[in-house]
């Protein structure tokens, strides 16, 4: 992850290269996940924009 935005966004660096903004899925949230800068987190891609996405797990 490369930065943090208000409400729960952030921005995050994928592995091929590019960037995205993506937000805490419910799930995270109901059970208080908390992620962190730096965190390695998998992303769900919204079909319809490629700079969106959701943080479905944060890995250890």
């Amino acid at each position: 992850m490369n930065q943090v935005f208000a409400g729960g966004q952030f921005e995050i660096e994928l592995d091929t290269g590019g960037a995205v903004r993506a937000q805490l899925c419910g799930r995270m949230r109901k059970f208080r996940i908390r992620v962190l800068l730096g965190d390695r987190v998998t992303v769900a891609l919204s079909p319809y924009d490629l700079t969106h996405g959701m943080i479905v797990f944060r890995t250890k």
